[in-house]
Formats: structure tokens, sequence, C-alpha cells
């Protein structure tokens, strides 16, 4: 297998281009942590077509994703939960429950193989590891953690009025 990959980001610029890195690799299962989604450019046109394409490349792909507020989704990315309506049975959107709302943390993790990780989701900081099978596996666990202590709150019906 070849050697992992670990790089830092700390500007926007970059962990945008982390995003996009993370999204072509190989993989089923997208698993996204994020306090409202707000930084990971959900309305962008190309961002939502990148997301699209990782689901119709296979029947078996997944994006499931918790945030802490909703809001920014359903109000501020059309784009987004247009997706969610014509893939509604490929994603799943949560949202945390009060006993986890003080994580400050932001996170992707694909398959438990490839991951963007911000300690802190309000600074663009952080790193992506390609390849990183340790530390992927236990971002995905604690995805799992994470989920089992959400909700399901956006659905494709959902209207933001």
């Amino acid at each position: 297998m070849a050697e992992a990959i670990y790089e830092r980001f700390d500007t926007n610029a970059g962990f945008q281009a982390a995003l996009e890195r993370l999204i072509e690799q190989p993989g089923r299962e997208l698993r996204i942590f994020d306090p409202d989604g707000s930084s990971l450019r959900l309305n962008d046109s190309a961002r939502v077509a990148r997301l699209e394409r990782f689901l119709q490349a296979s029947r078996t792909r997944r994006i499931y994703m918790v945030v802490h507020n909703t809001e920014h989704l359903t109000r501020q990315c059309p784009r987004m939960m247009s997706l969610l309506a014509r893939y509604a049975h490929a994603m799943q959107i949560h949202r945390t429950g009060e006993e986890i709302r003080e994580l400050q943390d932001a996170f992707l993790v694909l398959d438990a193989l490839h991951y963007v990780r911000r300690p802190v989701a309000t600074f663009f900081r952080g790193a992506i590891g390609l390849g990183d099978e340790n530390e992927a596996l236990t971002m995905r666990s604690r995805f799992l953690e994470i989920w089992g202590a959400s909700y399901p709150a956006v659905s494709s019906t959902t209207v933001g009025l």
C-alpha cells in the first residue's frame, strides 16, 4: 500500500483545495461534521456538482452530515437542498443533540482512509490525510459517536421559510 500523505493548510484557499482533493478520492461513504456547513461552500455550483458526481459514481455511495445548526443549509444553500431532494436515498443530514453542541472541531472523513480536519472550526487551520488508515479510522469512529448523539434534521422536503 502507498504511504500516507499528510499536508497542513492554514487558509480558506488551502482548506477548499483540501476538500476538493478529498471528494475526488475513491470511496463509498463521505461523513461530514461541521458547525453549520457554511465553510463548505454547499451552495457553490462546482462544489455541489462534485458531490453529485461522487454520488453518481456508484449506487452504494452515501453522504452523512451532522451540523450543530441547520439554518445555513436550509436558508442559504438551495443547491445543496436540491441535491438532497434528488439523492434522498443516499444522503442524510442530522443535527447534534444539546449534549454535544460544544464540540468545536470540524472534519470530513471518506471511508476509513482519507480525511480533512480542522481542530477549531472557526479557523481554517487544519490538515488533509490521504491513505492514513489509523487516523481516518479514529475519525470515522468519532463521527459514528457524534451521529449517535444527533437526530434527523434536514430532509428533502424541508422548506426554508
